[in-house]
């Protein structure tokens, strides 16, 4: 899964009817070659192409030979050619296969500075954004000109939060639910830039629990990612949206006295199988940590993250077996500053990845053609209650003679 352009061509490429070379001459000269699509789709915080199942004329060729890096054609064919769906010199038709979304469906680092604890009964809202700015890394990704291919995404959030008072099982119960809306673009040699609806995400049962008057708190949940966002093409994976269902259980740990929050968060995305294709992506593990110190009105303090594939992929006949990228690992830290202003409060936080790497995905060749994004984050998040149930009375206004 993750950020991984690759491709998987069924059967041989075939001379055309017109061809005056010799079998022997258009095999060489197919090897040396990659077709490569321009027009395609993208998706998730980074991209998708779209299927194609039937050839595609008019495609750009684009010779091993003239783009060399390192010296090694073979390696850059298969860099070419991992970018995006290719189309056939021939009257056979070449297939793309799914590559796998983002990776995961929440970009991580998006929940650090969260504690464990629930604030008093009412419903809040919280609206958020963040911007991503990266280079495609690992074994398969596309280098042109000793240039590596660029990532940008950008999203914004709206959520609500409530917290009705109930407890259960000696804790406090609460639910959530936030719609995204994302865009992103790849750069050269992709050069697209979906935009979209994503899924919605629902928490329908949080519990948080305080330990005593230790200052720790303890919290558990399960979310999910509901497949309302936008989606086209044969897999589903053309616009922003995935077409599956993902359930994310969570439990989360914190540390709360003198202004201190102490936080760990951990989340499982429990990815389901896509109806469209038949393939089931592997499961992604969060953890999110959070150092921070409140002195007044202003908050501060180091945060960081990890997310990585921990289950393989399950590929299908929609793809002939191939699998994407089975593993990978990106850890990030930085740093995060937040205000309150009374009615609202405002977190603002950078994160920089500071390690990348992928693996796994079906040899072409020998090559392992996985790749993932590196590069970083900037969030912000605005936090405010609608309503409460515990809200002053307004008093009637003076009326004066």
């Amino acid at each position: 899964m993750t950020v991984r352009p690759q491709l998987w061509l069924r059967g041989r490429l075939q001379p055309t009817a017109s061809s005056s070379r010799s079998r022997a001459n258009w095999r060489e000269k197919s090897r040396r070659a990659a077709a490569v699509r321009e027009d395609c789709s993208a998706s998730g915080p980074i991209r998708r192409p779209r299927i194609s199942r039937q050839p595609v004329p008019g495609c750009k060729l684009i010779t091993a030979h003239k783009r060399r890096h390192g010296g090694n054609n073979m390696k850059l064919k298969l860099l070419l050619i991992s970018t995006v769906a290719a189309c056939a010199l021939t009257s056979r038709s070449a297939h793309s296969f799914e590559f796998g979304y983002a990776g995961y469906a929440q970009k991580p680092g998006l929940v650090v500075g969260n504690a464990a604890s629930n604030p008093p009964p009412g419903l809040y809202a919280f609206d958020q954004v963040f911007t991503y700015q990266a280079k495609l890394a690992g074994p398969g990704a596309p280098i042109i000109d000793g240039n590596p291919t660029t990532v940008h995404a950008a999203a914004a959030t709206a959520g609500l939060f409530w917290v009705p008072g109930w407890t259960i099982l000696g804790a406090s119960y609460d639910a959530v639910i936030a719609q995204p809306w994302l865009m992103a673009d790849l750069g050269d040699p992709i050069n697209i830039n979906p935009a979209g609806l994503h899924n919605t995400f629902i928490a329908p049962i949080e519990l948080s629990w305080k330990l005593g008057e230790s200052g720790f708190y303890a919290r558990a949940g399960l979310g999910l990612y509901a497949p309302t966002g936008t989606t086209s093409g044969a897999n589903g994976l053309g616009s922003v949206g995935t077409p599956w269902w993902i359930f994310q259980p969570n439990i989360q740990l914190s540390y709360l006295k003198d202004g201190w929050n102490f936080t760990v968060n951990v989340f499982d995305a429990i990815n389901t199988r896509n109806p469209l294709t038949g393939y089931t992506s592997g499961d992604i593990l969060h953890a999110e940590f959070t150092a921070t110190k409140t002195i007044g009105k202003w908050t501060i303090g180091p945060v960081a993250y990890y997310v990585g594939q921990v289950t393989g992929d399950k590929s299908s006949s929609f793809y002939g077996g191939a699998i994407n990228t089975n593993r990978f690992n990106v850890w990030a830290a930085g740093a995060l500053v937040g205000y309150d202003f009374g009615p609202v409060s405002l977190n603002v936080w950078a994160m920089s990845e500071i390690s990348a790497s992928a693996s796994g995905g079906t040899p072409i060749a020998g090559f392992d053609p996985a790749s993932i994004s590196k590069g970083v984050s900037i969030f912000a998040s605005l936090n405010y209650r609608l309503w409460s149930p515990d809200a002053p009375i307004s008093q009637k206004p003076i009326q004066h003679k």
